[in-house]
């Protein structure tokens, strides 16, 4: 099917577009009273996510709603670990938890290298969002990045600094090299699939790179995101590693279309350092979105600037936060869409 808007996905090609397209992390979840009728009408996140038709009625409201140029289907990083064999609870108020954590090679050598048909619901929720969009917007996919996806193996749950896990790195590293493989071939299998059922771009979440040092993320988290990178060929890939300014220089080599850069990494550094090959993504703050209109249309129309009129997908530097207003959202959209580059 003909997409009757394909602006992010001729942006992440590089070729050239009307207008910068726009979509955010975590666009479909919290700020909209909408979702929050749909998950309580299903119980909580985790069975949201495990629900095909609720995650694709939720996709698809930003759309609708916020006017997004694109979809992200609705499901969780962590499916990837409970696919593999290690279940997670997801708490409210307090996030993932798991009941067994990784700690040793017997542990690890356990673990399945998951393949799509083992999250045939994710599959069934993409196919039902392509339905839904009926071509009016591509539908991204993604994934966690293996690091990630190993902090929480090794953690357990959240935490400010994943000590385990880097205790982990530092203790264990030919153990964490194979869990770490074992994490990517399943993303590979994973990502692979979502496109099969019809995603068109894919974004790979690389949350907690901000808590290695630059040798550490080259050795333990960048070499298996070039090893999905490679991998996936079918569609566009976006590499999004919050915190990872230090590793921007080396993302430049990554075979992948797009870089996501947080609020805190400099726009016109980041281009010299990425170079002109690559589309940029990003970057406003999250917290912009609670100020007046005023500002958030400065802000945001400065940030339009410092991308220029090429190479540029806008979003924010990280997620939506939950007590955003939804107006508020929808005026960052409108901004966007509403500004016209200087020839």
């Amino acid at each position: 099917m003909k997409l009757q808007n394909d602006l992010i996905l001729r942006a992440a090609r590089g070729e050239k577009t009307e207008r910068t397209p726009v979509w955010m992390m975590r666009q479909a979840g919290r700020i909209l009273p909408e979702y929050r009728e749909v998950r309580k009408s299903i119980g909580g996140f985790k069975e949201l996510v495990e629900t095909p038709a609720a995650a694709a009625e939720v996709t698809v409201q930003p759309v609708d709603i916020l006017g997004v140029d694109a979809a992200i289907i609705f499901s969780d990083i962590l499916v990837i670990p409970e696919a593999m064999g290690l279940s997670y609870q997801m708490v409210e108020a307090t996030g993932p938890w798991f009941e067994k954590t990784i700690s040793s090679e017997s542990d690890i050598q356990k673990l399945k290298i998951a393949e799509a048909g083992d999250l045939d619901y994710v599959m069934q929720a993409i196919q039902l969002t392509k339905k839904a969009l009926n071509g009016r917007v591509p539908l991204i996919g993604f994934a966690g990045a293996p690091w990630t996806i190993f902090s929480y193996m090794i953690q357990g749950k959240g935490s400010k600094t994943f000590s385990e896990a880097k205790k982990f790195l530092y203790t264990e590293p030919v153990l964490s090299h194979k869990l770490l493989h074992k994490i990517a071939e399943s993303t590979i299998n994973y990502l692979k699939g979502q496109i099969k059922a019809g995603v068109d771009i894919v974004q790979i979440f690389d949350s907690w790179a901000g808590v290695l040092s630059p040798e550490q993320y080259k050795e333990f988290a960048l070499h298996y995101i070039s090893m999905i990178c490679d991998a996936i060929t079918e569609v566009p890939v976006i590499v999004f590693a919050k915190g990872a300014h230090f590793a921007r220089k080396e993302m430049s080599k990554l075979n992948c279309d797009v870089i996501g850069l947080d609020w805190n990494m400099d726009i016109k550094e980041s281009r010299q350092m990425i170079g002109n090959n690559k589309t940029l993504q990003g970057n406003i703050d999250p917290c912009l979105l609670y100020a007046d209109e005023g500002t958030i249309q400065l802000e945001t129309e400065e940030m339009l600037k410092a991308f220029g009129p090429l190479r540029h997908i806008a979003n924010l530097g990280h997620g939506l936060y939950p007590d955003t207003d939804p107006e508020k959202v929808k005026f960052f959209v409108n901004t966007i869409k509403n500004f016209k580059h200087l020839d």
